[in-house]
C-alpha cells in the first residue's frame, strides 16, 4: 500500500467512510428546470461513487427559493423534494460511497432571474462581481433561514443522505454574514466577532436540533477570504471551535470569495498544488473533530503527505474527479499511468458553468456530464446494451487534441483505427501550448492519450503525409479530419523579415528570441508567449488593435497572464494598429499619433486559418469524413476534444 494514510478508513459521527477522498461539491447545473435530480446527474454522481470515493458532497441544494443561484438549483426547500432528492443516495450506495447533501443559500451572489426575487444579503451591498442590487435581511427574515436550513436538512436525512453539509464559503450568504467585507449591520447579526457569527452558528443549531445528535453535520468554510477588509484565518481559528460547539462534526476548510483576485475558490493551473493546505492546518489546530483540506489537490502523493504530516484528516478531490470518475479505485490498483489528471485549466467546469452559462463538463474528459447516455447501467443495471456497429476502417489525419480523442473514441466502439500525423511528433497545437509557464501538464494528457491508444492497438504514424493516392489506394471506410490550422498574418509591410517569428515556432524553440521582444496580438497566444519570454528574463512588448484585453482578466488564468506580465515589466498597449515592421522596431498608430518601438525580434500571434486541405480529396473520393476541432475553427482546447469525442462516437 502506497498511500496508508489516505486508504484507511475514518468515522464521522458514526458515518465510516472506506478511505478519506472526498468529491467536494461542485455545480454542475445538471438538476432539471423544476428544482429535481435529473438522470444526468444521477448517473454523473454514480460514476464518481464507483470509482472509490469515500464521501461524496452533492452540489449546491437550495434550502429556500429566495437562496438558488441559478435557476435549475438543486431544491430542498418542501418535502415534495423528497422523493427526488432520494435518487442521489440511491444512485451512489450501492457503490460503497457516502453522500452527503450540501445546504446552501446564495445571499447576494445570485440575480434576481434565478432568485425569483430581488437577492438577499446581511447588507444591501451589491455583489462585487455580479453588481446585483440586494436588499438587507429583517430580523425576522434571519429567522426564517435559519429554520429553512434546518428543514432542509431533515429533509436530506429522510430523503437517505448520510450527511448534510452547511455552505459557509466562498461568499455565499453565511460568509457574508461572518465578513465585514460585506456585513455593515448594526444590529446583534453585525459589528463585533461575536454578532457577525450569530446567524451561521443558529444555522448550525438548527441544523442540529432538526437531524439529532447522531446525523454528521459538516460546514464549509473559507479559511481566508483573501481579500481587503474582509476576514482572515485568525478569525476562522476563532470560530471554529464555536462551530463544534453548536453542533459541526467536521470542518471542510476553502478560500477565497467571488471577488478574491485570481478566484483561488477554484484555483488555476497558475497556482501552486495544495497552496490551501495551511488553513487546514490551522484549524485543525484548533479543534478536536475531523478536518477535511482541498485546494488544487490533484494528486495521491500530494494528499498522503498532507495527511501524514496531519494538515488534515481527510483531503478533497474536486475537479480531478471530472476529469477521472475512476481516480481512486486505479491510485488504490497501483494504475498511476492509467490516471488522467485534472490541469486545473478551468475551461470545462467553472468558466463554462460561470461565464457561458452552460452546464459543467471536462476539458479532457468528453465523457462528463454524458454518463447518463453513454453508462446507462450505473443507474440502472437491467438497461439494454448498446448495440455495436460494423467494424470500419477509420482514419484520423492529425495527432492533435482533437484526432487523438476521435481515435480513443472509435476504438472505444471496435473500429480498425489508424492515425497519421504530417509533425515528427503527436500532440498538435499543445506541443506549443505546453510551454508557457504553468502549462507543462498538459503534455501529460497527450502521453496519457497515447498509452490509452497504444493498448487499443491504434497505431500513431508521425512524419505521414495523407495524400489523395493514399486514399485511394488503402480506401478507408471513414475519415476524421483533425488537420487543425495554421497560422495567419496580417498584410503588414515587413512581415516577412527575417526577424519576424510565428509564436508557435517560438514557443517550442525552433528560433531564438533576441531582445527587446515585440508581440502582435494579445489573445492568449501573445500573452502567454509574452509570460514565456519574461520567465527567460527577455523584455516584450505586446501591441493589440482591440481597444480592450482580449484575454480577460476575469478568468483566472487571465489574472495570473496580466500580473505576471506586470511583475515582469512586459508592457501592453490596446487601440493600436501596427503599420510597418522595420529592421529594428515596429511602428504602429496609437491616438492617432504614430509612433515606433524598439523591436530586435518580432513575433506574430494575429490568430490562425484551418488547415482542411482535404475536404475536397475526400468529396471527391466519396470517403465519409467529419472534420473537427481547430480544422473546422480555431478555438479552444475544449471543443477540439469534446468535437474529437463526438466524431469518434458517430463516425
Amino acid at each position: 500500500m502506497n498511500y496508508p494514510h489516505l486508504f484507511s478508513p475514518v468515522t464521522i459521527n458514526g458515518m465510516e467512510l472506506r478511505n478519506r477522498s472526498v468529491m467536494p461539491a461542485m455545480g454542475t447545473a445538471y438538476a432539471n428546470m423544476d428544482n429535481t435530480v435529473s438522470d444526468r446527474l444521477a448517473h454523473f454522481l454514480a460514476s464518481r461513487a464507483r470509482g472509490g470515493v469515500g464521501l461524496i458532497i452533492s452540489e449546491v441544494c437550495a434550502v429556500l427559493p429566495r437562496g438558488k443561484g441559478f435557476p435549475n438549483e438543486l431544491g430542498a426547500w418542501s418535502d415534495d423534494f423528497i422523493p427526488s432528492l432520494a435518487r442521489i443516495p440511491d444512485a451512489c450506495h450501492p457503490w460503497g460511497a457516502r453522500v452527503a447533501l450540501q445546504l446552501h443559500h446564495a445571499g447576494r451572489e445570485t440575480t434576481e432571474y434565478a432568485a425569483g426575487a430581488m437577492p438577499e444579503a446581511p447588507s444591501a451591498i451589491p455583489s462585487v462581481i455580479l453588481q446585483q442590487p440586494c436588499e438587507e435581511m429583517s430580523t425576522a427574515r434571519i429567522l426564517e433561514v435559519v429554520e429553512g436550513f434546518g428543514s432542509a436538512a431533515l429533509r436530506a436525512k429522510k430523503a437517505g443522505f448520510d450527511a448534510v453539509e452547511i455552505h459557509g464559503a466562498h461568499g455565499y450568504l453565511l460568509t457574508q454574514f461572518l465578513s465585514p467585507f460585506s456585513n455593515h449591520r448594526q444590529d446583534a447579526y453585525g459589528g463585533s466577532d461575536e454578532n457577525r457569527a450569530r446567524f451561521v452558528l443558529e444555522v448550525v443549531e438548527s441544523v442540529r436540533a432538526a437531524v439529532g445528535a447522531d446525523f454528521p453535520v459538516l460546514i464549509r468554510v473559507s479559511g481566508d477570504e483573501l481579500v481587503k477588509g474582509g476576514y482572515g484565518v485568525e478569525f476562522m481559528k476563532w470560530l471554529a471551535p464555536r462551530l463544534v460547539s453548536a453542533g459541526v462534526d467536521a470542518i471542510h476548510v476553502s478560500v477565497g470569495v467571488y471577488s478574491t483576485p485570481g478566484n483561488l475558490s477554484i484555483a488555476s493551473m497558475d497556482t501552486e498544488p495544495g497552496f490551501n493546505l495551511p488553513n487546514a492546518r490551522a484549524v485543525k489546530e484548533v479543534v478536536s473533530v475531523p478536518v477535511i483540506g482541498v485546494g488544487r489537490i490533484n494528486h495521491p502523493d500530494l494528499a498522503e503527505q498532507a495527511l501524514a504530516r496531519g494538515d488534515a484528516d481527510l483531503v478533497s478531490f474536486g475537479r480531478q474527479h471530472l476529469a477521472d470518475p475512476d481516480f481512486m479505485n486505479k491510485v488504490l490498483s497501483g494504475d498511476l499511468d492509467e490516471v488522467c489528471w485534472c490541469v486545473a485549466c478551468n475551461q470545462g467546469c467553472i468558466e463554462r458553468l460561470s461565464f457561458e452559462m452552460k452546464s459543467a463538463t471536462c476539458t479532457f474528459n468528453p465523457a462528463c456530464g454524458r454518463e447518463f447516455k453513454e453508462a446507462p447501467v450505473l443507474v440502472n443495471p437491467d438497461a439494454a446494451p448498446k448495440a455495436q456497429p460494423a467494424r470500419k476502417k477509420v482514419w484520423v489525419v492529425g495527432a492533435g487534441p482533437a484526432g487523438l480523442s476521435a481515435a480513443l473514441a472509435a476504438a472505444g466502439r471496435g473500429m480498425d483505427v489508424e492515425v497519421f500525423d504530417r509533425e515528427p511528433v503527436p500532440g498538435g497545437q499543445l506541443q506549443s501550448a505546453s510551454r508557457p509557464p504553468h502549462k507543462e501538464a498538459f503534455m501529460g494528457w497527450v502521453e496519457w492519450m497515447l498509452r490509452q491508444l497504444a493498448r487499443k492497438g491504434v497505431p500513431v504514424n508521425v512524419g505521414s503525409v495523407i495524400t489523395e493516392q493514399l486514399l485511394k489506394t488503402n480506401r478507408p471506410d471513414a475519415v476524421v479530419m483533425a488537420t487543425g490550422a495554421y497560422p495567419v498574418a496580417a498584410p503588414i509591410p515587413g512581415i516577412d523579415s527575417a526577424h519576424v517569428f510565428d509564436a508557435r515556432d517560438v514557443l517550442v524553440g525552433k528560433v531564438e528570441v533576441k531582445a527587446p521582444a515585440v508581440i502582435l496580438g494579445a489573445g492568449y497566444v501573445g500573452m502567454e508567449t509574452a509570460d514565456f519570454l519574461l520567465a527567460k528574463g527577455i523584455r516584450t512588448t505586446i501591441i493589440e488593435m482591440q481597444t480592450y484585453p482580449p484575454v480577460a482578466k476575469l478568468t483566472a488564468h487571465g489574472y495570473w497572464l496580466h500580473k505576471r506580465n506586470r511583475a515582469g515589466g512586459g508592457r501592453m498597449m490596446f487601440g493600436a494598429k501596427v503599420k510597418a515592421v522595420g529592421s529594428d522596431t515596429v511602428v504602429y498608430e496609437l491616438n492617432g499619433e504614430e509612433r515606433s518601438e524598439p523591436a530586435s525580434t518580432v513575433i506574430t500571434a494575429m490568430g490562425a486559418r484551418p488547415d482542411n486541405v482535404l475536404d475536397e480529396v475526400l468529396k471527391g473520393l466519396g470517403i465519409a469524413y467529419k472534420v473537427v476541432g481547430d480544422a473546422v475553427s480555431p478555438r479552444r482546447l475544449l471543443e477540439a476534444i469534446h468535437e474529437g469525442h463526438r466524431a469518434g462516437l458517430e463516425i
